[in-house]
């Protein structure tokens, strides 16, 4: 390849996809053709999901679970920090413990062979725009479920359909805790006050246990929408937040008698009535319609092109992008009406994309997956490894510990400890690489393209064996970047 064609393959391997596997990078003839391709049939890996649970299945066995474990407490051990000793945390690993490896295994499995790496690249993109944290436990079952059900069917359709999705998901509604949230004039919210009134005896008193929870509305409009400094206000919150009410889940007892077939449920009883008006326009009561129409409202915005535009440029081209870029993708993103696939072609055909100094710094689970690729690391049905190494280095499977979700800039990665894990872990993974892949200088070549710089080549030259030689490409300042 001459060096112009060699450099835009790179990228197009390793900055827009998931790191080249070997031949990869002498493969793609036309960069441009290679990405637009991809972004037009579903993502790869449909096969290695047959057989998980969908949501709804999880919450049914959940419930079952749960309402067993009452039964058996009388039996139970007190209640301790220890999760050992905790019998229904043993009963939980060993009702989803398997389904949870399965999720884990594939997602490691198809990140490590697409071949449409660049798909896979905007799925996790969304995943993480999208946040839901782990460590909040009622979203450990649904975390996964949110990725494939909501995110993978419509990463590059309408972002209203994927908006949607995703606001409608379980996850999402446990994570920001809107299934909590109940209108606090509604007629579920004046039925529980009579009845605490009359368990107090104080008729006049009512004692209130429900109220509203604006979480999920300020999340989607900080975070999924809008974006931050957009010009709404708290009183746009609160409006949107009661619009909201009523988007729920399914009760126990009702996944119970199985007679419920989706796992949002919308809970009219828990709407609160009446318009409301939000960023200056009036919403009648159409109860669930209500939301919804906000919500499309908002995926027609301005300013939900612009922060879209923003966070696409930051993740595949530069922590700071050029301005002119942010606009073009926003331009893109309403001529087209948000359908997404017209602005990912528009990032593809854009100048400052291919530019030299585009470059990204490697998070935790992409220079992982990386390696993976390159070293053509097939991950077994234990993901235990990986998914060890990825919370080691500072990034957890679907654990941020905040809506906002890992961080897309170099900065909060690089520090000096930080990189000594990396070298690490590039030990580790090193020794997982097949022996017939063993060939550090054409491995190198191979996964680096016109970024296998002199001084990799020095230190993988100077490697005692060929393993170290690999730990050494791994761990390389060259291999660190998606340029």
């Amino acid at each position: 390849m001459v060096v112009e064609a060699l450099r835009a393959a790179t990228s197009a391997a390793n900055r827009f996809g998931l790191g080249a596997r070997p031949g990869e990078i002498e493969g793609i003839a036309d960069p441009r053709a290679w990405l637009l391709a991809q972004i037009r049939r579903p993502p790869d890996g449909a096969e290695a999901f047959v057989g998980l649970p969908s949501s709804l299945e999880y919450l049914r066995r959940e419930a079952r679970l749960r309402r067993e474990h009452r039964r058996l407490q009388h039996r139970a051990v007190t209640a301790a920090s220890n999760a050992a000793r905790n019998p229904f945390a043993r009963r939980f690993r060993q009702t989803f413990g398997d389904d949870l490896r399965r999720e884990a295994v594939a997602r490691w499995q198809i990140a490590a062979t697409t071949t449409t790496p660049f798909t896979e690249r905007l799925v996790r993109f969304w995943s993480n725009h999208f946040a839901v944290s782990v460590d909040k436990g009622p979203v450990r079952l649904v975390a996964a479920p949110l990725e494939r059900e909501a995110i993978r069917p419509h990463f590059a359709g309408r972002f209203a359909d994927l908006l949607l999705a995703v606001e409608t998901h379980p996850a999402m509604l446990r994570y920001l805790d809107q299934a909590q949230s109940v209108g606090p004039d509604s007629p579920f919210a004046r039925r529980v006050d009579r009845r605490l009134a009359r368990r107090a005896g104080r008729r006049d008193l009512p004692v209130r246990s429900l109220g509203l929870n604006e979480n999920l509305a300020r999340e989607i409009l900080e975070l999924h929408t809008l974006g931050a400094n957009a010009g709404y206000t708290q009183a746009d919150v609160t409006e949107f937040a009661r619009a909201l009410t009523g988007w729920s889940l399914p009760f126990p007892a009702q996944l119970a008698r199985g007679t419920i077939d989706r796992a949002f449920l919308y809970r009219a009883a828990a709407h609160e009535p009446g318009s409301r008006v939000v960023l200056g326009r009036r919403y009648p009561d159409t109860g669930f319609e209500q939301a919804r129409a906000i919500l499309l409202d908002l995926a027609a915005s301005r300013a939900t092109a612009r922060h879209l535009g923003f966070e696409l440029a930051r993740h595949f081209v530069a922590d700071e992008p050029p301005p002119a870029l942010v606009d073009h993708l926003a331009a893109a993103y309403l001529d087209g009406g948000g359908e997404l696939s017209v602005v990912y072609a528009a990032l593809i055909d854009a100048p400052a994309a291919w530019s030299p100094s585009a470059r990204k710094f490697r998070s935790p689970q992409d220079f992982l997956i990386a390696a993976l690729r390159g070293g053509s690391i097939v991950p077994g049905a234990r993901p235990q490894p990986f998914e060890g190494l990825a919370a080691r280095l500072g990034e957890p499977t679907f654990m941020p510990r905040a809506p906002a979700g890992f961080s897309d800039l170099a900065a909060d990665w690089i520090g000096p400890d930080a990189l000594w894990k990396r070298v690490q872990a590039a030990e580790g993974l090193a020794a997982h690489v097949p022996r017939a892949a063993l060939d550090p200088g054409s491995l190198a070549r191979s996964v680096l393209g016109s970024g296998f710089d002199a001084p990799t080549r020095t230190a993988i030259d100077r490697a005692e064996a060929p393993r170290q030689a690999v730990a050494m490409l791994f761990a390389s300042p060259a291999f660190q970047w998606r340029i």
